[in-house]
This record gives C-alpha cells, structure tokens and sequence, in this order.
C-alpha cells in the first residue's frame, strides 16, 4: 500500500522543498496545502502525480481532521511557529498518526514537548525542530557528544547567505526572534541574554571564512542541555552574509523601540523591506548556508574540541533535506520514538550519516 503524507504549508519554500525531497526519495503519495486553489493543478501536472494539492485554512478544524486521518505522516511547514498553536500535532496524536515540523522556536517548542507523553500512549512518533537549523545542525551536536567521555560545552554557528532561498515567513522569523530577551545554558546556569547581541567572528569554510554571528534565540538553546545532562553550557549564534545585514539587525534589535519592535504591523514591515533588499543581494551573495558545531569535553582524560561543518548552496534545499530525510525514515520504519522530541533525541547518529549521505551533503570532521 502506497503511503500517504499531508505537508501543511506545502506550498512555501520550504514546503514545496520538503515536497521535492519526498518525491526524490519515496513512493509516498503527497498532498501538499495552500489557501489559494489557482496552484493545483500545475502542482500534480508537474510531478506526474505523485504531489497533489489540496485547498486548507489551518482554521478550517474539519477539513484539517479529514485530511490528517487519510495520512500516514503529517509534515507541518505551516509558519512562523511564533503564532502556532499545538492543534496540529493534537489531532495527529488523536488520530495515531506521526507527526514531523519544521518549528523553530522555543515557545513553539516548549508547548509541543508538553505532549510527549500523550504521544507515546498513542504510539505515535513526533519530531519537532527538523530542517537545516535547527534540525541537521542538532543531529551534527549529537555526532559530536558522541565523541565524548564527558561533553561540556557546546557551540553552534549558523550563516546564511542573502534571504537563503526562502520566502517571506523566514524573514519574519528572524525579525521576530529580536522581540525578546531569552534564557540560555551558562555554566550550569540559566542566564538572561538580549537577542543580536556579543558578535563574535567565526571561521566557517569557503566560501565564507571569517564571519560575524551573534546570539540568537533558537530552540536548541534549551533542548541540547536536556539531551546531554553533562553539558554545562549551550550558545547558539546566527549571522548574515553580506555583513552589513548583521548590522542591520543588531540596529532592529537594539536601536528600535521595544515596543515597536513587538507590533506586528513593524515586523511585516521589516520584513517585506529586506526581502526586498535580499532580491538584489542573492545575485551576488548568493542564498547557501553553513552550520559549525563545535563541541568541548573529556576525552581520554584530557580536554579537547570536536568540530564539525556543513555547507548547502541553497539554505531552502537544505532544510527541505533535513526535513524530507528523517520523514523517509519514518515512512520506511527505520525510525520509531513515540513520543515528541526534538531532532539530537529522536535520530541515531548512524541513521542520520545515512540519509545525508544519500542526499549528496557532506559533514566534514575535525579534532581542533
């Protein structure tokens, strides 16, 4: 029997990348949502129909209920994850079916791990926070503590190149990720830190090189200190590429009043502006991204660093792979957790150098 999966917001960048890489690597029937019926049909021309699409408001329960229980898999692309609530993965856990998002922030992801429990009676398999980052970035951390005797320290860079192939969502995540101040894993301490903040030069492989990334508050910052209980401290840094937007956003960050910085109508703004600023700026910079995770501990006795990299000339493709491959799994019976957890808990270190591999993505390794 053909397997079935839904992809909520499967007409966005990101969606539509997560559809790509199903397509590629399964036999899986897709249907992919959208709230607008002109895109249908070129959609299931143009995959020779395997990909379908079907007209759904996240709003409409029914409909949404329908369309989850007719799935084996239900891929939440449906951003920014800042406004959503657990509804999805509710009825999925209600109607037995696993459940994989792309989610990317930690109130977000805080609401979704309260399910875990409810999930595992179900026996149903939730993973939250896949893509490129968070997602391939946590499963690289988890390579790298596995190095360890004793890991203490972690450190993640992401750099993305322009808007990174993506839509308008992604823009809003970032400017939405500077409204708040933010908790983070400091010496075996929970400590207060302002968004866009301690720049700190970093050096990713070419094309990049020496790179400016600052705080920012990711998912990963709470969830990596719960996977590996020895790890005292957790930093999480993002930048842009070229530099000037870093400026930029630390500027929003900080400049701008608070209060406007947390209207809705001043994120659209900024939003649409550097969408607009990117469309001139991909052409050079072009839209790839990097992740370096860096992670310190015991080893033999002795205190030593473990590096590890990744690059993708397309930020979307990549997070379409991140995603797409742990929904293979799932669908081949590879993997199974019921419960809901993110990425660095879910999947097996061995698991993951498979997928990516077959995805022609290279991690390269190095003992600093």
């Amino acid at each position: 029997m053909t397997d079935s999966v839904l992809i909520l917001g499967g007409r966005g960048r990101i969606g539509s990348t997560v559809a790509h890489d199903l397509a590629t690597h399964t036999q899986a029937q897709i249907t992919i949502t959208g709230r607008s019926a002109e895109f249908g049909k070129a959609v299931s021309l143009s995959s020779g129909g395997q990909v379908q699409f079907l007209v759904l408001d996240l709003a409409e329960v029914d409909k949404l209920q329908d369309a989850i229980a007719n799935s084996n898999l239900v891929i939440h692309c449906a951003g920014p994850f800042h406004y959503r609530d657990t509804n999805v993965l509710e009825t999925c856990i209600a109607q037995g079916v696993n459940y994989v998002d792309v989610s990317d922030h930690r109130s977000y992801t805080s609401k979704a791990l309260n399910f875990s429990e409810q999930a595992a009676a179900a026996g149903v398999t939730a993973i939250i926070n896949t893509g490129i980052f968070p997602g391939i970035s946590n499963s690289m951390v988890r390579q790298g503590v596995e190095q360890f005797d004793k890991p203490e320290k972690i450190h993640l860079s992401y750099l993305v190149s322009g808007s990174g192939g993506a839509g308008i969502t992604v823009m809003r995540t970032t400017f939405l990720g500077l409204q708040y101040p933010f908790e983070t894993w400091i010496d075996g301490k929970w400590k207060i830190i302002k968004p866009y903040s301690e720049r700190e030069l970093v050096d990713f492989p070419p094309p990049y090189g020496r790179t400016g990334v600052y705080w920012f508050d990711m998912p990963e910052t709470f969830t990596l200190p719960k996977a590996f209980p020895s790890v005292k401290t957790v930093i999480t840094k993002f930048g842009s590429v070229p530099d000037f937007y870093n400026h930029l956003t630390w500027i929003a960050a900080h400049v701008f009043p608070k209060w406007l910085m947390q209207r809705r109508y001043m994120i659209e703004f900024l939003s649409h502006v550097s969408h607009s600023m990117t469309d001139v700026t991909n052409n050079f910079s072009g839209i790839g991204v990097a992740v370096r995770s860096e992670v310190t501990g015991q080893k033999n006795g002795e205190t030593a660093v473990y590096c590890s990299t990744v690059v993708h000339e397309n930020t979307a493709v990549a997070s379409g792979c991140g995603t797409g491959s742990i929904a293979q799994l799932l669908l081949e019976g590879k993997l199974k957790k019921p419960g809901v957890f993110a990425v660095e808990e879910a999947l097996p270190t061995d698991l993951f150098e498979e997928v990516i591999q077959s995805r022609g993505i290279k991690i390269n390794h190095s003992w600093l």
